[in-house]
């Protein structure tokens, strides 16, 4: 019996996250949205967009300019039985509501033995390049990677944007969902069925046996053209998406490490004690350091505040051309 290949369409990354959310308010009349003006407005990037038009205003609510209430509201509804996805206008902005995602939704299912569960979906868009200067540009999955009980995804292209929020919203874990502004206007092929994809499962984006390049958020995408760039110049890199931060699929990265010998790990955030430094740390410990036949390189942004003129914004974060320089860098000194 031959499988039926699964509907796709094209979509930007803001509408494949806008219908996963339509979906799930379909199917389960316990998921609802809460945020700064994720009603009429539609939400600061325009993501909800007609939601509240479609499900009311008791399950698409507008909250106030109070992200520590907003997400306290979202723990107390999650433990009470409902399935709140909240929308954090600004990544940074999760910095004011630190107490109740690290202390409190993280913490409950533990501290209570299992007797209770926080199914609470939180989205923040991340990163830099829209010249929003250093308190609205921020990449800080570090942060809540390294708290235990939350789950942490970060989907790079518009088909995993809904599949993996999909999968957030069914978990019984809080998970964190980091949305790169950039990626908003990007298309891509997404799927029509309200199929969820497995949180905890790394995707390689491209095979070569020269190097591995691992990647997350938009740092995919430029990691994808730079491959291409070493391809034309005769070096083949792999790319792999990690996708899901924690739990972390380290199991692909140490395969494709062994079998090139070389890695370079990509990331916007600040070299220091950034989440590339778990996953260097994730292959130093594995079968592939006795493979590596260099160093395992780090290329990450600079450690300052995001500026904001333009042209000093692009600079402190990496570009395709710097993956570039990096890869052939690693590649022809060892």
């Amino acid at each position: 019996m031959t499988a039926v290949a699964e509907q796709t369409r094209t979509l930007t990354y803001a509408e494949a996250v806008r219908e996963a959310l339509a979906q799930a308010m379909t199917a389960d009349e316990r998921v609802f949205l809460l945020g700064e003006d994720v009603g009429t407005y539609g939400g600061a990037f325009g993501v909800t967009g007609d939601l509240v038009h479609r499900f009311g205003e008791e399950r698409i609510r507008d909250t106030p300019i109070s992200e520590l209430g907003i997400v306290g509201a979202a723990v107390g509804a999650a433990l009470a039985g409902m399935r709140p996805v909240v929308e954090i206008q600004f990544s940074d902005f999760t910095a004011q509501a630190m107490d109740q995602i690290v202390n409190q939704a993280a913490k409950i299912h533990f501290m209570l033995g299992g007797a209770a569960t926080v199914p609470m979906v939180l989205r923040a868009p991340t990163g830099s390049g829209t010249g929003a200067a250093a308190q609205h540009s921020q990449s800080l999955e570090a942060w809540f990677a390294h708290v235990p009980g939350l789950k942490v995804v970060m989907p790079a292209t518009p088909a995993d944007a809904k599949t993996l929020l999909l999968a957030a919203i069914e978990d019984s874990n809080p998970v964190i969902v980091l949305e790169h502004k950039l990626l908003y206007k990007q298309s891509g092929p997404v799927p029509e069925a309200a199929t969820p994809a497995r949180l905890g499962e790394a995707a390689v984006r491209r095979t070569g046996a020269d190097l591995t390049i691992v990647a997350t958020g938009v740092m995919v995408s430029r990691a994808l053209e730079a491959a291409e760039q070493l391809a034309a110049d005769g070096i083949e890199a792999s790319v792999i998406d990690p996708r899901t931060l924690k739990p972390l699929d380290a199991q692909p990265i140490v395969d494709d490490v062994i079998r090139t010998g070389r890695a370079l790990l990509v990331q916007e955030a600040p070299k220091t004690a950034g989440f590339m430094a778990e996953i260097a740390a994730t292959i130093g410990e594995s079968p592939a350091f006795g493979h590596l036949r260099a160093p395992i390189a780090r290329l990450c942004g600079l450690d300052v505040p995001i500026p904001y003129a333009p042209q000093l914004e692009r600079a402190a974060v990496p570009q395709a051309g710097d993956i570039v320089r990096a890869a052939a860098d690693l590649v022809r000194r060892w």
